[in-house]
């Protein structure tokens, strides 16, 4: 049976700590990816994953390690669906879920975005994050990891 692990896509990623705190609680191995050296916890349960920095580095090494014994903390709408078709549960920082019903309009809007900005519009970028999102994601990724420890 895989061990419950939390994948984090970590470039930019603001709720680093709330998964630590977690984790630690739940007792759940982490993976920190990156494509630069950040500053984790020395802590057992935390591992480092530095990877090249080519094009999709980490996401390609998020998308291999995924499993249905995993969650993936991500805002990559893309990396989100790899992860979900390998049978991982994703969660946003903000702690909106991905799921397969959710990801094709996701994918179908990020795709209406990117034609609006390489013609020029002006469109702006994600709404500020709050303490909500952050109390809300401290919940999904604690819900996430009971559900997955009862199987």
């Amino acid at each position: 049976m895989p061990t419950l692990t939390i994948l984090v896509d970590a470039d930019a990623c603001p709720v680093k700590d709330e998964i630590y705190r977690v984790a630690w609680r739940h007792e759940v191995p982490v993976k920190v990816v990156s494509n630069s050296r950040l500053r984790v916890p020395e802590h057992p349960l935390i591992e480092r994953v530095v990877v090249s920095d080519g094009f999709d580095a980490a996401d390609d090494w998020i998308a291999e390690a995924a499993d249905a014994a995993g969650v993936v903390i991500t805002a990559d709408i893309l990396l989100a669906d790899r992860a979900l078709k390998a049978g991982a549960i994703v969660l946003g920082p903000n702690g909106k879920p991905f799921t397969m019903a959710s990801i094709g309009p996701a994918i179908a809007t990020r795709a209406i975005m990117a034609d609006l900005r390489a013609g020029g519009d002006q469109i702006g970028g994600p709404p500020p994050f709050t303490k909500a999102d952050r109390s809300q994601f401290l919940q999904a990724l604690d819900s996430a990891l009971v559900r997955l420890k009862r199987g």
